[in-house]
């Protein structure tokens, strides 16, 4: 055990030393605060957007489904492929040409004032009241189940909450509130590949100890045994029916990797938009490999535990204990420190960042200097993880309803956000009145359906059909609630960095969208989960992912040609 906590509190150090090495001469001003200088490289914003939206409620949730049911709940992550192409494509060339430091900057441009500042405010209580608590919350539950924490300290189970939730708050709380989006984002890499090793590692033994010590013995019984399992096509009793793929949670998920100002916020402070680009869809294949992290563990638990375990969220916990050589315990609990920490933190510094440019730079002070602007982000960090802090151990007082509360509750400001964000791009003259309405009608229908009338149809429907619902309102009102003048992007590039394209970006979304296609065509039963080889499969994906390229290689090359053809005629023209 003393190995154990000296090796956590080495690889912990270690990464908060380099952290502090790779930022003590960051440039202190507002722009390298909030926004890292917009210095952040490729490599950068995709681990930090990765390990931004990783938690040790997600290790243990969705290990625990998989244990109990298939890989249907997998559709929360590997479908975000889809709106992170969207983002690196479409938003983020408009996001940098706007200058925008926050997302609500954009609601006020396209909207109102007004706009902007009911949205910020309700970004700023789902993060202080529910998100970052949720995360502190969820990491100390992780800590006590696997390592048995009150045990180990002789302490009860509500003082080893208190304990590590201020643990993680306090260390969480430096890197945001006193080094910025750079600490933040440097260190989120290096957590990242921390927790991308130490992920892989229980996936790894846990199949080894299946096959009695050969992995491909394991990989045989899962795929020969249970096959049904790996189904990622859920039915309609299963934790995601595949309905709810093409509803609420598509929707859900564009708006937390496309407007969710905690993930934003890396691709925010880019370099330029081709390192944003990079970033972006570094994320995105991160994210397809999930599931062999994420699912396959629950699955091997069941394999080895079958039905024993009275609480399926032991199913991760008591897996990683039976599993994992004692010499890596210390590391990996290193990886899930790292993985809680940065969840805490994004959250943290984004809230912070909405507070200074939302609220108290255009209310109280518009000229407040740059050094003031940080003084004032560090005091509201301070308060808002200490008010965080206070309220994540409340939670274990809670039944199984606020628990499910944490859940939803995202539901009352996702949906608006990203409708308004649709609108807002697809459409120029709907006003900020009608925006306003839209919400305000949302978050009553919502908590109406949800829980006053409690409708039998799962949630995530009734958020896809208020999308479609704030749509259409908007839409109506806005045929006689219009701007004065038609909304229009700015054209001159307000951010200041390279706006070039990385050349890249088209084929790799392609290949991120067909990867997405295969994932679900092998976890379906035309392919494991019917116990059927992969062969057929695998040729079919492999012509089609060389012909798209191709493809797409040369029409990209085409254009290039035609451009500078033209570019050459108008020269001479003005030669002559």
């Amino acid at each position: 055990m003393l190995m154990t906590i000296l090796s956590f509190v080495f690889v912990t150090a270690l990464i908060g030393f380099i952290s502090y090495l790779k930022t003590k001469d960051e440039e202190h001003s507002a722009q390298g605060y909030f926004l890292a200088g917009r210095g952040l490289s490729g490599v950068v914003i995709g681990f930090s957007m990765v390990l931004t939206s990783l938690s040790t409620e997600q290790l243990i949730g969705t290990n625990a489904s998989a244990y109990i049911s298939n890989f249907s709940i997998m559709a929360w992550t590997v479908q975000s492929v889809i709106p992170l192409c969207v983002l690196a494509l479409y938003l983020l060339p408009r996001y940098l040409k706007g200058g925008f430091t926050t997302i609500p900057e954009f609601f006020e441009a396209r909207y109102d004032r007004q706009t902007r500042q009911m949205m910020s405010f309700l970004f700023m209580v789902g993060y202080t009241f529910i998100l970052i608590p949720g995360a502190l919350y969820s990491g100390a539950i992780a800590f006590s189940q696997m390592f048995d924490i009150p045990g180990l300290f002789n302490i009860s189970f509500n003082m080893s909450i208190w304990v590590i939730v201020w643990l993680i708050g306090i260390i969480g709380g430096i890197y945001a509130i006193f080094g910025g989006l750079k600490a933040v984002a440097v260190s989120d890499t290096l957590n990242g590949l921390a927790l991308i090793i130490g992920g892989a590692m229980i996936p790894f033994f846990a199949l080894k100890y299946l096959g009695d010590g050969s992995i491909l013995d394991g990989v045989s019984k899962i795929t020969t045994t249970h096959y049904d399992k790996l189904n990622a096509w859920g039915a309609a009793t299963d934790p995601v029916p595949w309905t709810t793929i093409f509803t609420g949670i598509m929707i859900v998920n564009f708006f937390y990797w496309a407007t969710n100002q905690a993930i934003i916020q890396r691709a925010l402070g880019a370099k330029s938009l081709a390192e944003g680009q990079k970033g972006i869809l570094i994320a995105g294949v991160f994210l397809l490999t999930l599931p062999f992290m994420l699912n396959l563990p629950g699955l091997v638990s069941f394999h080895i535990f079958g039905s024993s375990l009275n609480n399926i969220d032991l199913a991760y916990p008591t897996l990683v204990r039976e599993v994992l050589p004692k010499p890596l315990l210390g590391f990996f609990t290193a990886c899930l420190f790292g993985a809680i920490l940065s969840t805490f933190n994004s959250f943290l510094n984004s809230a912070a960042t909405l507070f200074c440019y939302d609220f108290y730079k255009p209310i109280f002070k518009k000229n407040i200097s740059d050094d003031d602007l940080i003084r004032v982000a560090k005091i509201s960090g301070t308060v808002i993880a200490i008010v965080s802090m206070l309220i994540a151990p409340m939670l274990q007082s809670g039944s199984d309803g606020l628990f499910l509360l944490l859940k939803r509750f995202a539901g009352f400001f996702n949906i608006p956000i990203i409708a308004l964000v649709a609108v807002g791009f697809l459409n120029k003259t709907i006003n900020g009145l009608a925006a306003r309405i839209t919400v305000i009608a949302h978050v009553t229908l919502y908590f109406s359906l949800v829980w006053i009338f409690k409708i039998n149809l799962n949630f995530v429907h009734v958020m896809g059909g208020l999308f479609v619902f704030d749509i259409l309102l908007m839409v109506i009102l806005g045929s006689f609630m219009k701007r004065e003048v038609p909304y229009e992007l700015p054209k001159e590039n307000k951010s200041h960095v390279d706006l070039s394209n990385w050349k890249y970006a088209f084929p790799v979304s392609y290949i991120l969208m067909l990867g997405l296609a295969y994932v679900y065509t092998i976890l379906s039963k035309v392919g494991l989960a019917g116990g059927n080889s992969l062969t057929i499969i695998n040729v079919v994906y492999f012509i089609l992912g060389a012909g798209g390229i191709f493809i797409i290689m040369k029409s990209t090359s085409s254009i290039k040609n035609n451009v500078n053809e033209n570019d050459q005629v108008s020269l001479e023209k003005n030669n002559i």
